[in-house]
């Protein structure tokens, strides 16, 4: 089986996936109509100068494009228990192959998560410079690297039937502990740790939008280490997972 046609195939599969696509795309979107449309006239959100719709359109677009990229893993999770990556491994895809078309999609998922948000944040008002979205989007695309690692990760670690809680969970306590949902502040216990986490840069990376800065040296070495490490990590996990077939 070839690379471009595992792909494609993988591209098919998940976007006609009708459940995985209203949890995916459909909840940031109820969530972010039903806690900005009301407030589309709230310019001044938590005495922070921030219209609210643009706060929350930014702050979901962290927490859905985080989303769909560690739930490459329930893909994965599930594949192993039906046994479909036994049978991909007597063909000649390679592995590589394989993680490529789960990441590519994980990122097609996100993708698609952001525009319906921006479309959705532009209905009710939302207006940026077009610089400031290129930005913005770009820092995104760059910060989901080590969560593409994790989703891989936590594919081979989990089964079936824990993989949904256990990535439920951790994209919750991320997206709280982050910022992803209210400002964390300048300082205090949960501010310090957090910068030592890439969810924290992610929704650093949304909030540029909001005349938030560009990553500093910290913001890239913690984005780069995390990936490196989860990468590493996500190859051991697979590494095992395989010889125990």
């Amino acid at each position: 089986m070839r690379s471009l046609a595992y792909t494609r195939f993988e591209l098919v599969r998940t976007f006609r996936n009708w459940r995985l696509l209203v949890f995916s795309l459909g909840f940031p979107l109820v969530l972010f109509f039903m806690i900005a449309a009301p407030n589309r006239d709230v310019h001044n959100f938590d005495g922070s100068g921030i219209a609210l719709p643009l706060y929350y359109m930014v702050g979901l677009v962290s927490f859905g494009a985080m989303t769909s990229l560690i739930s490459t893993g329930a893909r994965i999770a599930s594949e192993r228990t039906d046994g479909w990556t036994r049978q991909l491994r007597i063909t000649p895809l390679r592995s590589a192959a394989y993680f490529r078309a789960k990441v590519l999609t994980g990122y097609a998922m996100a993708g698609a998560t952001i525009v319906l948000l921006y479309a959705s944040g532009i209905s009710i008002g939302v207006s940026l410079p077009a610089g400031r979205w290129l930005e913005m989007t770009g820092l995104i695309l760059i910060a989901l690297v080590p969560f593409a690692a994790l989703g891989v990760l936590l594919g081979h670690l989990a089964t079936a039937d824990t993989i949904g809680p256990a990535t439920g969970g951790l994209v919750s306590l991320l997206a709280l502990v982050s910022g992803t949902w209210f400002p964390l502040g300048s300082h205090g216990i949960v501010h310090d740790l957090a910068q030592y986490l890439p969810s924290y840069w992610l929704v650093c990376a949304s909030h540029i939008s909001l005349g938030g800065p560009a990553w500093a040296g910290t913001g890239w070495a913690v984005v780069g280490s995390w990936a490196a490490v989860l990468a590493i990590l996500a190859r051991v996990a697979y590494r095992r997972d395989t010889k125990r077939v």
